[in-house]
């Protein structure tokens, strides 16, 4: 799979509200992005991303609207099985 481009993420009202109730803020998803570890394809044509942000992991549900763009649907701590699989991957 050929590894997705994150430039710039595209925030509104909805998912500023919906990435709040996961306790994440807009500065620690730009982060997960720049500190970007693995990706892989997510429901309806999305992507699921997994990033760090200080010793978090953040999975970020993203949808693409243009080359290097794409709109955040979710942005929370990752699941302990994402965590496990990214730990492994970092073992290597």
């Amino acid at each position: 799979m050929t590894k997705i481009v994150i430039k710039k993420l595209v925030w509104d009202k909805h998912n500023l509200e919906h990435i709040a109730k996961h306790n994440v803020t807009v500065d620690e998803a730009q982060e997960a992005i720049r500190n970007f570890i693995a990706h892989k394809i997510a429901k309806k044509g999305r992507y699921l991303a997994i990033g760090r942000s200080g010793s978090r992991l953040i999975s970020l549900v993203v949808g693409r609207i243009s080359t290097g763009v794409y709109y955040p649907v979710s942005v929370r701590d990752s699941s302990k099985k994402e965590r496990k699989e990214i730990y492994e991957k970092e073992k290597i």
